[in-house]
């Protein structure tokens, strides 16, 4: 996968989610799938910007967690 359908489908799980009126508490990033999103410019400014501890990043103001399963990509 290119990073740009990658964060499309980061987008989208994040649109279905709110559609079903739960609000996103956790992003779920696989380290490879990480890797890949942070080559998409918007993702990496954004992540990178928000905080300064990479413990405490966000993205849409969702904090992310960065996971062993390669490439994961989930949202609870």
């Amino acid at each position: 996968m290119d990073s740009k359908s990658d964060i499309q489908n980061l987008n989208k799980l994040i649109e279905e989610c709110i559609t079903k009126q739960k609000k996103p508490e956790k992003i779920l990033i696989g380290y490879k799938m990480y890797a890949e999103l942070m080559n998409d410019r918007q993702f990496m400014q954004e992540v990178v910007g928000s905080a300064m501890n990479p413990n405490k990043r966000k993205y849409k103001n969702i904090k992310i967690k960065v996971t062993q399963d390669a490439n994961q990509l989930e949202i609870v």
